[in-house]
């Protein structure tokens, strides 16, 4: 995921990502003795060894004060620890046949491990604009791993580090499906969420292709302010948008949705009804 980021200005803001932090403040779950501290373009980020509530081993990378993504150790590495992430593979419900994928937020490149793992063929393209945080993912996160199982199987899994808004402005390829899951410590950032950021990504979709994105509530799971806004906003450059709950109560403070909008039918089960009273301020690009 894009995490850890710029320092200043748009890019800052893109880097920060979309959709505030991943709900993953982890209650219960120990410190390790001796963590591994690393400088990235936003401060400092810890990764550590630790175990969630069920004794099985996991890797953390905390940044800003949250858990910004997370991978079991052993035989389950390619497995996300996080429910949203498991979510996210619910866009291959709405496109079964799915062969091209772009994520904006490579973090601990937890769904793109699942792609590999699980969807032989698929190509899978990550942007991701620090580069610290790539490093952290080919020494920690199985990155590497990753990469070559996709290819093995008939696929690829390319990282590009780049800024990830504008990676969707100059975008020429057609894609089945955009995940948008990048975000810096709990603060939702605007940039990849307003109207020109959805209509960049839609210009990136193949026709009837599906746009994913992690929103995270606030206040314990109370404000839900930015997923109306981001739902609003996506009806005025989709025909259809759905709200897909991706709640973790083992291991989030906050509850987690996917928004996920095409130009053609979804239709995934345990949607979100909403009315036109839920809908919330449309995002917009700042002017001037």
């Amino acid at each position: 995921m894009h995490k850890t980021r710029c320092p200043s200005g748009r890019s800052r803001a893109v880097a920060a990502g979309l959709f505030g932090a991943a709900a993953v403040a982890v209650a219960g779950w120990a410190w390790a003795v001796r963590p591994h501290v690393v400088g990235c373009s936003s401060g400092l980020a810890l990764v550590y060894a630790t175990r969630d509530a069920s004794g099985a081993r996991v890797r953390v990378l905390r940044t800003g004060g949250v858990y910004q993504s997370a991978t079991y150790l052993g035989e389950r590495r390619m497995e996300p620890v996080f429910e949203y992430y498991r979510a996210f593979d619910r866009l291959f419900e709405a496109r079964p046949a799915a062969a091209r994928v772009l994520v904006v937020g490579g973090g601990g490149f937890a769904f793109p491990k699942l792609v590999a793992a699980e969807h032989p063929g698929v190509r899978t393209d990550v942007v991701e604009i620090d580069p610290a945080v790539i490093r952290i993912a080919r020494r920690w996160f199985f990155l590497d791993e990753a990469v070559a199982q996709a290819r093995a199987a008939g696929g690829d899994l390319r990282v590009i580090c780049e800024d990830g808004r504008a990676f969707l402005e100059r975008c020429a390829l057609a894609y089945d499906a955009v995940v948008l899951d990048a975000f810096v410590g709990a603060e939702p950032v605007r940039e990849l969420a307003t109207r020109e950021a959805m209509r960049a990504a839609r210009r990136a979709l193949a026709p009837g292709g599906v746009l994913l994105a992690n929103v995270v509530s606030r206040e314990g799971g109370a404000d839900v302010s930015f997923l109306r806004s981001v739902v609003a906003t996506a009806l005025t450059v989709f025909a259809n948008v759905e709200v897909i709950p991706a709640t973790d109560d083992e291991h989030a403070e906050e509850d987690n949705y996917l928004v996920v909008a095409s130009d053609g039918p979804v239709g995934l089960s345990g949607a979100i009804p909403y009315d036109a009273d839920f809908l919330g301020e449309v995002l917009l690009d700042d002017v001037g």
